[in-house]
């Protein structure tokens, strides 16, 4: 589950204004540089598997079968992403080329990404066949190095939290095995988690054991950190979930299979607003001012209003 939450708001502010003043994210020609593939590839967003944002750099991302794309948000208001500077591309870019079958995604903190999957068909790659394990881009995804897993691990699905050392606390499910990996040392090795079939994960920030899965039987929660799980009597049957930071605690937002956006408060879960879709990728870009963004087949659009309004970032009807 991609995320970009407040829990590295305060670091991702200043190194924004860092940014801000070198222009190191003025254009899309600085974010994104490389060979830029401006036209997206037959069918490239019709298998959204993630989204996220990085706080740093203002730039939105789509994990597709096809590589992962720089998604414009040029039309959204100055609260997305507390008003970090963004690309101003108004086509989505496919990042340095490369179409690798990006799975799990996420945005790990400011300025870093992690993925998973298959690697580019296309190209000749370092990164190891037929699974990339868990690798790691610190350049805007327009390159990778391999972290762990190479070659063994096609995680699906990852989320990843603060430890109180600063050190990443990574979940990740492998889907050939169904089950959760668990890394405390920023995805350098693993321990086992519960074996699962899950669609979806999202990590709580605070406490970090606590983690999230929505299943066929319904939204279940860990609090021994992906070791054992049990389900969330009362919850919406969501397909997609995640978590969101106030200023007092840590609140879900998720999605069913029927597009409705649901949120809960204390133990009460309230419908926000809707899509009318199936989602394919959802996520929650962090701040004071929260968005969602979601994929589905309609394209990629995002809301701050719980879902109430939508605006389309990529259409599939253009």
């Amino acid at each position: 589950m991609p995320r970009s939450p407040r829990r590295f708001l305060a670091l991702t502010l200043l190194l924004v204004g860092l940014v801000a003043i070198t222009g190191c994210s003025a254009s899309a020609s600085n974010s994104a540089a490389g060979s830029l593939v401006t036209a997206p590839v037959p069918n490239a967003f019709e298998h959204v598997h993630g989204l996220g944002a990085d706080p740093l750099t203002g730039e939105t991302y789509a994990a597709t079968h096809h590589g992962v794309w720089l998604v414009p948000t040029g039309v959204l208001a100055d609260s997305y992403l507390a008003g970090a500077p963004r690309p101003d591309t108004t086509q989505p870019i496919q990042i340095a080329g490369l179409a690798q079958d990006t799975m799990g995604f996420t945005v790990a903190g400011p300025g870093q990404l992690l993925a998973s999957g298959h690697p580019d068909p296309t190209k000749p790659s370092d990164l190891a066949l037929p699974n990339l394990g868990l690798i790691s881009s610190t350049d805007g995804a327009k390159s990778w190095t391999a972290l762990s897993l190479a070659g063994e691990t096609d995680f699906h699905d990852l989320d990843a939290v603060a430890l109180e050392d600063g050190t990443l606390r990574i979940y990740g499910y492998d889907a050939g095995a169904g089950a959760i990996a668990v890394s405390d040392d920023s995805g350098l090795t693993w321990s086992s988690g519960a074996v699962l079939a899950l669609r979806d994960l999202a990590a709580d920030p605070s406490p970090a054991d606590r983690l999230y899965a929505t299943t066929a039987d319904g939204l279940m929660m860990s609090t021994d950190a992906g070791r054992t799980f049990a389900l969330m009597v009362g919850a919406p049957a969501l397909l997609l979930v995640d978590v969101v930071e106030t200023d007092t605690d840590t609140q879900l937002v998720g999605i069913d299979p029927n597009g409705a956006v649901w949120r809960q408060t204390a133990d009460t879960w309230t419908q926000t607003g809707t899509t009318g879709r199936t989602p394919e990728a959802f996520t929650v870009v962090g701040g004071p001012s929260p968005w969602l963004l979601v994929a589905d087949a309609a394209g990629i659009a995002a809301s701050d209003d719980g879902g109430v309004t939508w605006t389309s970032l990529i259409s599939l009807a253009d």
